[in-house]
């Protein structure tokens, strides 16, 4: 029996080991629906057949397939109806855009007959994407062309670490497949991966060698670029005596265990961190396209050195020395036989007692009273807890802060959250797609409640739908239930000098522990600050996903490592249009207090 364009697309694309798909149907799509039917049960000669997983909206479908990039290292693939459902596709895309996540969007569209004619649900989709899918978005007009369309999106997707859409109209999806014949005006492509060039030329690794062994006081910034290079970055790390700090997206680069590793950087990150910048000679920066340059060493005050994957992402935040092009992991190998080993542990010294200090303070902090539970207890309580290997995931909003800070990730784990577009919502998408694709780990979500209550309950149906599947059913998600979009919250006291607007900020209360109960999962709820630690021993014994919700106080200040003066007179400024200045004022006292002397 021949093979329809919908049958050839799902054919082809397991041909490039793409075997999970996240989507949602409608008509734009209904020949691949009907074919991605034939395609789960293996048919068309392949023993393996495709994974569909039916998402509750296609922006949760390109989460999924960001979250799938980030996690397994390989192409994400998503798919969409026409109009509406290419539309919605749009902000999860840009996630994976804006992370470098490579994955390939497939959006269906009105019959061509019908293109021009200002017909239902018709979109100009090539203009719509052609920017989130800048690298490659094209259209299908002939069965002859599939194979090509199929081919470049897989293979651009993989090659730039970027989004690919191809855009096939519902009237060709029914057609008989047919290869490109041999004539003028047409290509033939094939399947397979480039082999690249993934390690500088040996006069920029000795270039950049001979400025950080000159280096006394070298400071690492590591990111996503990093995550599969950990013994290469403590390798070089040890040879050269530095000190590792982290982009968020490289939280699980390097294990938070080692006594030189400062965590975090940024307003989400340690104060150890922004001491180490502050007082480097040296400044490596691997990996990473950290945003935020006030957090990095003052220029001209230290040297650079930076390695990317991507030529563009080079001295764009800090004016570096020497820049190069490589996979993180292979040049770095290459470059530990031209650093000179350190003898001098002064560096390392300060580096140790500053950390040392700093996780006394992170404690003091967290086991501060508020009213009722501290979210940073929340989180303190699950890191000693994180299970062997488990996957962490975090929404944006104040839980971000607690994520990057105060959990300690040892080797194994992974972690991941939406870095450069922080779009609420993410986390609950994101942990499906990690159960998806690691069905044996322990999956760990943590979200907010505005994120939850944005998308977050729609992708627990999701959860209740699949779960059985799982070789490992434990995936948790936590709630800080604290009636308010917190982040936001504190962004405009610290930085616009205005009290909560309670307008746009609070928001309703909702029982999350119980709607896991309607659901078939499990529930868990805790308002009490000494019964945390038991409520996480209880979600991570449960044979079935879980939402633990926790009652948290919204007005514990998720303090910067690093206040300026304008922030403290931000502070100061917005004393008189606070409504909740109470809480506010006593959580903040604390805090600094906790900090100031944390065995108080």
């Amino acid at each position: 029996m021949s093979l329809t364009v919908a049958d050839f697309i799902w054919k082809r694309l397991q041909e490039w080991g793409l075997h999970r798909v996240y989507g949602y149907p409608g008509d734009g799509v209904g020949g691949l629906d009907v074919a991605l039917e034939k395609a789960l049960k293996g048919k068309h000669g392949n023993d393996t057949g495709m994974e569909y997983v039916q998402v509750r909206h296609e922006e949760m479908a390109a989460f999924m397939a960001s979250a799938h990039a980030k996690f397994t290292g390989g192409v994400g693939l998503c798919y969409a109806t026409s109009g509406p459902g290419a539309i919605h596709l749009l902000n999860g895309l840009y996630d994976a855009k804006m992370d470098n996540a490579p994955v390939v969007a497939i959006v269906g569209q009105q019959a061509r007959t019908a293109l021009g004619a200002h017909y239902q649900q018709e979109v100009d989709l090539v203009t719509l994407f052609k920017d989130v899918a800048s690298d490659y978005v094209a259209i299908a007009t002939l069965p002859e062309q599939i194979r090509h369309l199929v081919d470049r999106a897989v293979r651009i997707a993989q090659n730039k670490r970027s989004v690919t859409c191809i855009i096939i109209p519902n009237d060709l999806q029914l057609l008989s497949y047919k290869d490109p014949p041999l004539v003028h005006g047409t290509t033939h492509t094939g399947v397979g991966f480039p082999a690249e060039s993934k390690v500088p030329e040996l006069a920029g690794l000795q270039a950049a060698a001979k400025v950080l062994n000159e280096g006394k006081k070298v400071a690492m910034l590591v990111g996503a670029g990093c995550l599969d290079a950990t013994d290469e970055v403590i390798a070089v790390a040890d040879k050269l005596g530095a000190g590792i700090a982290k982009a968020l997206l490289g939280k699980a680069a390097v294990p938070d265990d080692l006594p030189f590793v400062t965590g975090g950087l940024g307003l989400l990150g340690t104060k150890p961190s922004w001491d180490l910048m502050q007082d480097c000679d040296t400044l490596f920066i691997v990996g990473s396209s950290f945003p935020y340059s006030e957090f990095l060493p003052t220029p001209g005050t230290a040297r650079g050195v930076q390695i990317d994957i991507k030529g563009d992402k080079l001295s764009l935040r800090y004016p570096t020395e020497i820049n190069l092009v490589g996979d993180s992991a292979e040049t770095l190998k290459a470059l530990l036989p031209l650093l000179e080993q350190t003898t001098d542990t002064k560096w390392r010294d300060t580096i140790k007692s500053n950390l040392d200090d700093w996780w006394k303070v992170l404690e003091a902090r967290a086991m501060d009273s508020a009213d009722p539970i501290n979210p940073q207890r929340v989180f303190w309580e699950l890191s000693s807890r994180l299970p062997e290997n488990c996957i962490v995931t975090a929404d944006s909003g104040s839980v971000a802060n607690w994520y990057g800070r105060d959990l300690k990730f040892r080797r194994g784990m992974k972690g991941s959250l939406s870095g450069s577009l922080a779009s609420l919502g993410a986390a609950t998408p994101y942990a499906i797609g990690a159960k998806m694709a690691f069905p044996e780990r322990v999956v760990i979500g943590t979200i907010g409640d505005g994120a939850m209550q944005m998308n977050g309950l729609n992708e627990m149906i999701t959860i209740s739908k699949y779960w059985r599947d799982w070789s490992n059913p434990k995936l948790i998600m936590m709630v800080l239930n604290n009636r308010d979009l917190n982040q936001v919250t504190w962004e405009e006291r610290v930085q616009l000098g205005s009290g909560k607007t309670e307008s746009t900020q609070s928001i309703p209360d909702f029982p999350y522990a119980k709607y896991a109960e309607l659901l078939g999962l499990k529930g868990i709820f805790c308002n009490e600050p000494d019964k945390v630690g038991a409520a996480w021993d209880e979600a991570l014994a449960a044979d079935k996903p879980v939402i633990l919700e926790f009652f948290t106080d919204p007005n514990v200040p998720p303090l910067p490592p690093h206040i300026t003066l304008k922030d403290a007179l931000n502070f100061m400024t917005m004393i008189p249009s606070e409504p909740e200045l109470g809480g506010v004022l006593k959580n903040s006292a604390k805090e600094l207090l906790s900090t100031i002397v944390p065995g108080r």
